[in-house]
């Protein structure tokens, strides 16, 4: 038995002055000046406590696969306090040969219409707190928790999505060309 195996992981997530944290029921609240995001950690096995202005994980056994849920818990974590303090800017542009298509947002839908001259439009679900504007060719996604970011342009560009043709030839689409951290107005 190496001496790995018999290591429990642990690893102190300071808290900046900006945010603030709070835990309650295993549910990890980090709110900054973007917002307010919740992770719950019912379902993920790692000791999860608060500690003044640090947060204190421990992973639960010692063998790999302990150590890889920790430090996907870790890097969660890490997101959250950087999404509610610089928020996440996804850009994708829109792609046409012949029809023209516009985007529109109405309520917690994306409206893609005159997709390949198609009459009704194609919907695509906003996820959490995520803004979405469209700028000419291009359509900005931001918001301060990645998961939701990034699902909201998953829904988008796979909604557009050729089917029955040469994906080679039809090109039109809506395509993810760009994403960073911080939040772009």
């Amino acid at each position: 038995m190496s001496i790995d195996q018999v290591e429990l992981h642990e690893v102190t997530i300071p808290i900046p002055d900006s945010v603030k944290a709070s835990e309650k029921h295993r549910i990890l609240s980090i709110e900054g000046p973007l917002g307010k995001t919740r992770k719950s950690f019912k379902r993920i096995p790692v000791d999860l406590k608060l500690s003044g202005k640090n947060i204190i994980l421990k992973s639960l056994g010692t063998r790999k696969k302990d150590y890889a849920i920790f430090k996907t818990a870790e890097s969660v974590i890490k997101s959250l306090i950087k999404g509610v303090q610089t928020g996440y800017t996804y850009k994708m542009k829109i792609v046409y040969a012949h029809f023209p298509i516009t985007v529109k947002v109405k309520d917690e839908n994306i409206h893609v219409e005159n997709f390949q001259g198609e009459r009704a439009a194609r919907v695509s679900k906003i996820f959490g707190n995520t803004k979405v504007v469209a700028k000419g060719d291009d359509v900005l996604i931001t918001g301060p928790v990645l998961t939701d970011v990034s699902q909201t342009a998953a829904a988008l560009q796979q909604n557009t999505k050729v089917k029955n043709k040469d994906h080679r030839v039809f090109l039109d689409g809506i395509y993810l060309f760009e994403k960073h951290d911080g939040m772009e107005k």
